[in-house]
């Protein structure tokens, strides 16, 4: 048998993708059945038990999955206008959401301070995800003024590390330069946070290789220093199985008050994400998304049930559309289209929209049914081409004030460093979207064709 790693080296598709398609290809064979049997229930569930196994879901967890689903699907009223795949897909959906939470877990933080702890083993990202974490909580308004606290003491330039990405988020780090003990400098970082006024003291404490009385004893002494309201788990989803047992060695000593899980951007099996709730009884709080400081989320099982199952998720995607999208602005542009005046200007100003955003293929794969699309090796530079392109106009070309003549476009072409063919390829698309959107039906017509009032 290949060692893991190399399989994850020859493959692109990350193992979440993985637990995915074994799902998908179980939920396929029922599509042809005529209802859900005791006989075709078994055969499926008997594939999702391995597909979950082989995601590294803790066993104790993929059995009771497997039992509630079973149960769900046996104990179901066949409904004649929906299919037995669709059933099943719904009943392994609820199960799913139901196993890592039901819905949003929040921060419960005191006033006027607030105090956040984060803790797990060297390696799962606790410096990085406190620096993440003050920027996401200063953005979204939940603290003003937050502080983050240098308590990682045994990891070589951890403190300096911290200091940097502080910087970064323009977020202060408390450090006491040559101390040794971690537990005084939580004291010290607690009361310069009650001194200065400060709304939030987020603390980054040392992990270890591998889970040790010491470090426990450490982390027991700053909790008790600190008392703070949220003391969170941080998780390298990665390490898939493993993550779920040191999870449940934390909470035993600690009990921490919730998860944030890491790395499910890369080559995850996803076990961890489906087993920790359910070993620990804590939450899942926020996911790690990506390596930026911007790419964390809190964590909603039912956008993860969607992942898991393929559906895409359309939850965060109308979270980051309506962050980066001004109503306004979006009632305009549809105006525009409706009436043709549409320009390459409004066009190149979507086009920046959607890049705040994220990247083309990650946007791809948060669409229902559009998730495969992810994985085609198109080049997103075609999208900074076409940019490029717009940017190379003059303010008039941009207006269509005027015609994109052959000399105008060789210009453009060589203004923008590429071929007049794409400016050509990129003039006619233009065209061809003004002239559908024109045509497209407005919603007043669609509820007339529909029967009015009935469809809304």
């Amino acid at each position: 048998m290949h060692d893991f790693k190399d399989q994850l080296r020859g493959n692109s598709v990350n193992m979440l993708g993985a637990l995915t398609d074994k799902l998908r290809t179980t939920f396929a064979k029922l599509t042809g059945k005529q209802k859900l049997t005791e006989e075709n229930i078994a055969e499926a569930v008997s594939e999702v038990r391995m597909a979950l196994l082989e995601a590294d879901v803790n066993y104790s967890v993929s059995k009771t999955l497997i039992k509630r689903i079973k149960e769900k699907a046996l104990g179901d009223l066949v409904i004649k206008a929906v299919s037995p795949g669709q059933q099943f897909i719904k009943i392994v959906h609820d199960e799913l959401v139901a196993l890592m939470g039901e819905s949003e877990s929040t921060l419960a933080l005191s006033q006027p301070l607030g105090v956040i702890m984060l803790c797990g083993l060297q390696g799962s990202g606790k410096t990085t995800q406190s620096a993440k974490l003050a920027k996401f909580l200063k953005k979204t308004g939940a603290a003003k003024k937050p502080l983050l606290a240098a308590c990682d003491l045994q990891r070589p330039a951890a403190v300096e590390q911290l200091r940097i990405l502080g910087e970064q988020i323009g977020v202060p780090v408390f450090m006491i330069t040559g101390e040794k003990d971690p537990v005084k400098v939580a004291k010290a970082a607690l009361a310069h946070a009650v001194k200065e006024h400060h709304d939030l003291l987020i603390v980054d404490t040392a992990g270890r290789l591998h889970v040790d009385d010491e470090l426990m004893q450490q982390l027991e002494k700053i909790k008790g220093v600190l008392n703070p309201d949220e003391i969170l788990f941080v998780a390298n989803a990665a390490t898939g199985q493993d993550a779920v047992n040191v999870a449940s060695a934390f909470n035993q000593r600690i009990a921490f008050t919730g998860t944030i899980l890491t790395m499910l951007d890369g080559n995850t099996r996803g076990g961890a994400a489906i087993s920790i709730r359910e070993v620990t009884g804590k939450p899942l709080k926020f996911e790690g998304i990506g390596e930026k400081l911007d790419d964390l989320q809190i964590f909603h099982p039912a956008s993860m049930a969607d992942r898991i199952l393929g559906m895409g998720d359309t939850i965060n995607l109308v979270k980051k559309a309506k962050e980066h999208i001004d109503e306004a602005d979006a009632k305009k542009i549809e105006q525009k289209l409706r009436t043709a005046s549409f320009t390459y200007n409004d066009y190149l100003s979507q086009l920046q929209m959607v890049k705040k955003m994220g990247s083309l293929k990650s946007l791809l794969g948060m669409m229902p049914g559009m998730s495969a699309l992810k994985t085609l090796d198109f080049d997103e530079k075609d999208f900074f081409k076409t940019e490029s392109i717009i940017l190379s106009m003059t303010f008039k070309e941009r207006d269509e004030q005027c015609e994109l003549t052959v000399p105008r476009r060789k210009r453009i072409a060589g203004g923008s460093g590429t071929k007049i063919e794409d400016v050509n390829k990129l003039v006619k698309s233009f065209k061809q979207a003004k002239q559908f959107f024109k045509n497209m039906p407005n919603m007043k017509t669609l509820e007339k064709m529909m029967g009015g009032s009935q469809w809304r």
